[in-house]
């Protein structure tokens, strides 16, 4: 799978885990280069508080387009050490 934003690969991995229809992605196959942190948060019953980065691609922002849970809750502890991605990241194999 790969995240697209900007003409640019953001994550690469074929070990992505899917909830609600998102493919998370191991920390380690995205490019941290690309992710600016966020003071946003949100919080979702079962999987616990979301924590949220920005991307920025060729000196274009692309606000809160990431999102990981940096503690999740027991149901959702398949997607500790992952992110998703959405606001127009293509998600795609």
């Amino acid at each position: 799978m790969q995240a697209v934003w900007n003409g640019a690969v953001i994550a690469e991995s074929d070990d992505t885990v899917v909830v609600e229809g998102n493919h998370y992605f191991p920390i380690g196959s995205v490019r941290e280069e690309l992710l600016r942190p966020s003071s946003t948060h949100t919080t979702c019953p079962w999987k616990g508080q979301a924590s949220y980065y920005s991307l920025e691609v060729e000196g274009q922002v692309n606000a809160d387009a990431a999102w990981y849970y940096a503690e999740p809750f027991e149901a959702a502890s398949q997607i500790a050490g992952r992110v998703a991605f959405w606001k127009g990241v293509q998600v795609s194999a």
